[in-house]
């Protein structure tokens, strides 16, 4: 029970903040079939009743290519896109209506004793995408496959303003009454930019974009990822979603996220949690080093008060942070002080003090010491400062290993040597900027 009240205090913040904001999620055919989607649909629901509109773009590749194999037919793509002829079309049709109906009847539950309890949602659809043919390409006609070339902006927003969810098909209508078959991550992205959406969310097989050594990359800029898409290859569907990601923030959504439909609880875990569970793309730092402002008083006795109380810091009181508060440089993640760092000038002199370096246990091994270390020299030489002095009782060695050498009491400037206190015995090093 404690460790379920503590996750939902530390997740109040963002059910604070995701309330009445427009997420738009796809839902690609591979996770729809595998078994963890019933929870997932769960997670949907949940969010529902926490206020957040809710957009479900949903895939069909897979059941499509069951409805060809079933026929005998044999798939036809071109530059990763499948060719549409009409016998296909076909298939596509079947396969959009039948897990369409299947996905309404999974969100029209309402299972005693289950999360679907009570829940009474309201699904809603339609011809809300208009398309486009893609034409020939490479000298290949693409038949019945399209573009999105409009989405019902106002028409989606009035089902939204009513609380329905809106369950998108991947499926397009020209003016003149023809059906294309669209791409999925095609209608995600378009409608996210359209509707101006706080978020995308798409779900991939992978916890998210993996690194060459297998290693979850947790955050991206936009101008990031075409390194990795040229890494990955644009067959692969981690790339696709990726783009997509980066595509839509461009687009001005504010955050897209990768997460993981094979993972139980990823999704609720990558929006509820500081460090997610899958990679965000984002144009704004999700994670950055900045100076100190009287507001980050109450988050900086969060960080150094279990150092204080260790000895490790000297203590400082509320009083003493808010009348220093601008020597502090702070590392700031999600709205929450992770790391600081103060840079004391010291007087009659050309040096400064670095003082009260502080990461969060959680948080110590990313390199937000370094940053800070590196802000703070960058502040000490645009002041003028020439050595930087630090006294420390426990991480001598940190100091040593980043070109600071041993000192002494006789090597402070006088200003700082009288207010020495030989009672901690603190080490002094010192480093030449």
């Amino acid at each position: 029970m404690p460790e379920y009240v503590n996750w939902l205090r530390h997740a109040s913040p963002y059910i604070n903040a995701h309330r009445d904001c427009t997420f738009v999620v796809l839902l690609p055919g591979d996770a729809i079939e595998h078994a963890n989607f019933g929870n997932i649909v769960h997670d949907l629901v949940l969010l529902h009743s926490m206020g957040v509109r809710l957009v479900l773009v949903h895939g069909t590749r897979p059941q499509i290519e069951n409805r060809l194999a079933q026929r005998g037919l044999q798939p036809r793509f071109h530059r990763d896109l499948r060719v549409t002829d009409a016998e296909t079309l076909e298939c596509v049709i079947d396969a959009v209506g039948g897990l369409r109906i299947a996905l309404e009847a999974k969100l029209s539950m309402d299972i005693a004793n289950s999360p679907m309890q009570g829940s009474r949602l309201r699904v809603t659809g339609g011809n809300l995408v208009t398309a486009r043919p893609i034409g020939v390409l490479d000298g290949v006609d693409y038949l019945h496959t399209g573009e999105v070339r409009r989405v019902d902006r106002k028409g989606i927003n009035r089902l939204l303003d009513e609380r329905h969810i809106v369950l998108m098909s991947p499926l397009g209508y020209s003016p003149t009454g023809e059906v294309f078959n669209l791409a999925c991550e095609d209608v995600a992205t378009r409608v996210a930019i359209d509707l101006g959406a706080d978020k995308l969310l798409l779900f991939g097989a992978e916890a998210g974009l993996l690194d060459e050594s297998g290693k979850l990359v947790r955050e991206l800029r936009p101008q990031q990822v075409p390194a990795h898409l040229q890494r990955l290859g644009m067959s692969n569907y981690q790339a696709e979603l990726l783009d997509a990601a980066a595509e839509a923030c461009r687009g001005g959504v504010g955050r897209s996220h990768i997460v993981s439909y094979a993972e139980n609880g990823a999704l609720l875990a990558e929006l509820f949690t500081r460090d997610g569970s899958g990679t965000l793309v984002a144009q704004e730092q999700f994670e950055r080093v900045r100076e100190a402002g009287i507001e980050d008083v109450g988050g900086l006795i969060d960080l150094i008060t279990p150092l204080e109380e260790q000895g490790i810091l000297v203590r400082r009181s509320r009083e003493v942070l808010e009348r220093e508060i601008e020597q502090f440089s702070v590392v700031e993640r999600e709205g929450m002080i992770i790391a600081c760092a103060a840079l004391y000038p010291i007087a009659d002199s050309q040096a400064g003090e670095l003082a009260c370096l502080a990461v969060n246990p959680e948080y110590r091994h990313g390199g937000r010491g370094d940053e800070l270390l590196e802000r703070i020299e960058d502040r000490a030489r645009a002041l003028g400062i020439t050595t930087l002095f630090v006294l420390t009782t426990r991480t001598a060695h940190w100091f040593r290993e980043r070109g600071f050498e041993p000192s002494s009491v006789d090597r402070l400037p006088s200003a700082r040597a009288s207010l020495y206190n030989y009672q901690r015995n603190s080490k002094i090093f010192e480093k030449a900027l």
